[in-house]
């Protein structure tokens, strides 16, 4: 599903049903540590129920689902669902192709609701009543985030200046460690009880950093298929010359739990 957004990209359209293979193969990057500190705070846990909002192709609920929480997910593109439904063989995990904003779930019916990686996509004053109205009584709004930060990683900053040449109004750019921003839309019926912020390093090799950001909005949900390739083929040269075989590159992880009042 093709999407235009005045926010992002300068209302460039971008399509992640473009880059499903690549997202399904090179995405599901968050190390241990990522998932560690969402049950710590004794979320998406057994006998909860928890609905993913955004799940691309499905990498929270698999990665959590050994800790017997039942899921639903739902993403806007059916190509995402697709992968993730593909990927999800033998496991419990209901999965929905449909936007946010238009889901239609039980009222009260959720303990956690998340959204990872995907939160500044929503449109605020429509999804955050739907939130509030589908969750139990204190239930919580789990929003995740992990970015690499290219003012500190020489290999992440030289990629990104890369998509830039291809994709001047691409603002997925230019990261710094930072609290997770909270529309003041959500403050009239959830509280945020808990933030962190902190550092975290992902290992790649240079085909799995390559594919990582043929994968990003930037590239593959938005440029041509000639742009693709051209692009891959400067980034594989840049790489081959800067980058040893393996390497890890720096990131930060943020969670923001918020609570229905």
């Amino acid at each position: 599903m093709e999407i235009t957004d005045s926010r992002i990209d300068g209302g460039k359209a971008f399509d992640w049903g473009r880059t499903s293979a690549d997202y399904a193969r090179y995405r599901d990057i968050y190390p241990e540590e990522f998932y560690d500190r969402v049950i710590k705070r004794g979320l998406c846990t057994a006998p909860q129920r928890v609905l993913d909002l955004g799940t691309g192709t499905g990498v929270l609920p698999r990665a959590l689902y050994r800790y017997g929480a039942k899921w639903t997910a739902a993403d806007i593109s059916g190509e995402q669902i697709a992968q993730a439904r593909a990927m999800s063989e033998g496991m419990d995990i209901e999965y929905i192709a449909a936007p946010a904003e238009e889901l239609d779930l039980p009222a009260g019916y959720f303990d956690v609701i998340t959204a990872c990686q995907c939160f500044w996509y929503f449109d605020h004053k429509t999804i955050a009543p739907k939130l509030y109205e589908m969750l139990k009584p204190n239930g919580a709004l789990l929003i995740l985030y992990m970015a690499w930060l290219p003012f500190e990683d020489r290999i992440a900053g030289a990629s990104e200046e890369l998509v830039l040449k291809y994709s001047p109004r691409w603002n997925g750019c230019g990261e710094t460690m930072h609290p997770i921003e909270i529309p003041p839309v959500y403050s009239d019926g959830f509280e945020l009880v808990h933030h962190e912020e902190y550092p975290i390093a992902v290992h790649f090799t240079r085909e799995s950093w390559n594919g990582r950001m043929k994968a990003c909005r930037g590239v593959g949900a938005s440029l041509t298929a000639d742009e693709i390739a051209a692009w891959e083929r400067e980034h594989l040269e840049q790489l081959a010359r800067t980058a040893p075989e393996g390497f890890d590159v720096k990131h930060y992880a943020a969670i923001a739990e918020l609570r229905k009042k």
